[in-house]
């Protein structure tokens, strides 16, 4: 899985910091000109990533976030979608991961070639450690390279 800073992405740092300030995280930001309207989806999740987002959350970003961005972009015509993660949002991105610790979740580890799950627990750019509750009640911590993560996502049961 690539890591791809997400401050590399156009705006995200400028709207980051406003999302920010409402309590949140911005996860995802992709803006693209379509057919003369300028479509935005935005992505966010909570500071706390085991805390779930609602409607009235995407809400509140939407209202202070889509100004901010036709500002900056010097348009007005503009499409905006906003959402939460999801219960079993793919992770497209390794970067994504510091903003998802506490969460459970599953990589396929292509070393195993097959699925490991447990609680992330820390993440930098290179790798991410998984805390896993054995049956016997013994806690096993794995840490998996990104290089070696051929997909991931959130466990949801």
């Amino acid at each position: 899985m690539d890591y791809i800073s997400l401050d590399s992405y156009p705006h995200y740092t400028e709207c980051e910091k406003i999302v920010s300030e409402l309590g949140f995280h911005l996860v995802e930001l992709k803006i693209s000109p379509q057919h003369g309207v300028t479509q935005i989806l935005a992505t966010i999740t909570g500071k706390d990533a085991t805390e779930n987002i609602g409607v009235n959350d995407c809400s509140r970003v939407h209202k202070v976030l889509l100004p901010a961005l036709e500002e900056m972009l010097g348009t007005d015509n503009t499409y905006m979608e906003l959402t939460s993660p999801g219960m079993e949002r793919n992770i497209k991105n390794a970067a994504e991961f510091p903003l998802f610790v506490g969460r459970e979740i599953r990589v396929f580890d292509k070393t195993v070639t097959d699925w490991v799950g447990g609680f992330l627990r820390a993440a930098d750019n290179t790798s991410l450690t998984l805390e896993e509750t054995k049956e016997d009640g013994s806690v096993e911590q794995k840490t998996i390279s990104f290089e070696n993560i051929a997909k991931a996502k959130f466990i949801h049961l």
